[in-house]
């Protein structure tokens, strides 16, 4: 038997297990797809039947990675009507039918990647409907940080920042940085995948700054700040030693004033006492001399 003998049973031979199967086939080209959110992308499903394709049915369903629990319908082809799932509507669309089952997905969403699974069968043909599956990863810098802080920013309290992001794949890394006076790195503890936290202990004048939150992965960089202020009460040192020196002076300024009135005192009474000798002095002088004018007559 010839080479082209050869062929044509071996064409035979796949065609009658075909028909015997009585199933559709599917393959799916590629098993894993990365794309950019916001961007488009083609998910793959080719099939082969032996069958007429007017009661064709392709099923797409997609089990989501935020929620593995819940799978939900993307598109469906059924006897050429086109049905869109609401959160798909306007974005989903099938690229080459009825040859090909094969979706393009526009304007992607971080919440599309996941599990997707292309189903197609074709009555009369009898078995169970052709699957596939493939994973897409949708990539997104991460959105805009929101930076907060709690605790006590007077002189000797504790105070944490904490740093959050909502979106970002890869998982964003979280850098806590104080930029003022020097620029310095700090230890950031994880409290989940998006969210970095810092904490300060027994703050002082030295904490006071700008600090700023950066979340990073390898499509793009996004920051948010906190302006920390730290009260500490003013040094009352020099109003004591005002208070003390002002005291010092009011006494001595009153034991001055004493001194000054115990002088004046004493100076009051010295002056009496001699004013009062005076006199007597001068009594003894007029009593006594009439006497003596007296005797000199006799």
């Amino acid at each position: 038997m010839g080479c082209t003998g050869w062929r044509l049973l071996w064409l035979a031979c796949w065609v009658s297990t075909f028909l015997q199967c009585g199933a559709v086939r599917v393959m799916v080209r590629e098993s894993g797809l990365e794309v950019v959110r916001g961007d488009s992308v083609t998910l793959p499903c080719s099939f082969f039947t032996m069958m007429p394709l007017f009661r064709l049915s392709i099923i797409w369903t997609l089990t989501p990675v935020s929620d593995p629990d819940s799978p939900t319908q993307v598109i469906v082809y059924d006897q050429g009507q086109v049905i869109e799932s609401p959160s798909f509507m306007g974005r989903v669309g099938f690229a080459g039918m009825p040859w090909s089952a094969d979706i393009i997905l526009n304007s992607t969403w971080v919440s599309d990647a996941g599990v997707y699974r292309c189903v197609v069968s074709n009555p009369p043909e009898t078995g169970d409907p052709g699957i596939g599956e493939l994973s897409l990863t949708v990539l997104a810098p991460p959105s805009l940080p929101v930076c907060l802080w709690e605790g006590d920013t007077d002189a000797g309290g504790n105070v944490r920042l904490s740093c959050g992001v909502v979106e970002g794949f890869p998982t964003p890394q979280v850098i806590w940085e104080k930029l003022e006076p020097d620029k310095t790195t700090l230890p950031v503890n994880m409290d989940d995948d998006m969210t970095g936290s810092v904490h300060i202990a027994n703050v002082s004048a030295q904490t006071s700054g700008l600090y700023r939150c950066s979340v990073t992965n390898p499509l793009g960089t996004q920051h948010c700040y906190i302006n920390l202020s730290v009260y500490t009460p003013p040094d009352n040192s020099p109003g004591i030693l005002q208070g003390v020196m002002l005291s010092l002076s009011m006494a001595l300024l009153l034991l001055v004033l004493m001194v000054l009135v115990l002088w004046l005192h004493r100076s009051a009474r010295e002056s009496k006492w001699k004013i009062s000798h005076e006199d007597d002095d001068c009594y003894n002088e007029i009593k006594y001399t009439p006497s003596l004018i007296k005797r000199s007559f006799v």
